[in-house]
């Protein structure tokens, strides 16, 4: 059975840093595009970042670029996402999902994990 489990979140200060864990288990996951998305209170889900299937290639979210940094081991089935100078807009729950092409698109992505609550606050 696919899974895809976060971890990580938590209350951080503004400008202070967090990283978030995708543990992926039940499918090939080299295989798979990994992608992260947020969704804020009240706000759509967005696409934050994805990293292709062996890290070669990554992309950003305009509002993330410069601050945030995904990177994934194949070896430990898990993909992280760094993020360095939060701000309080950051403050959402993030989603770690699966797929066969590198998107900021939701429907891209047919795996989601559960979430985990990111919370920027001084």
């Amino acid at each position: 059975q696919l899974q895809l489990v976060e971890s990580g979140g938590g209350l951080v200060q503004p400008g202070g840093s967090l990283r978030l864990f995708c543990a992926a288990s039940g499918f090939t996951f080299d295989s798979y595009v990994i992608g992260w998305f947020r969704q804020a209170p009240g706000k759509e889900r967005e696409g934050v970042s994805w990293i292709s299937r062996r890290g070669g290639s990554t992309n950003y979210a305009d509002s993330v670029k410069g601050r945030f940094t995904i990177s994934r081991d194949n070896a430990k089935n898990t993909v992280y996402l760094q993020m360095n100078s939060l701000k309080p807009e950051d403050t959402a729950v993030y989603y770690c999902a699966a797929g066969r092409y590198g998107s900021l698109h939701l429907n891209e992505y047919n795996y989601w994990g559960q979430g985990t609550q990111v919370t920027v606050s001084s």
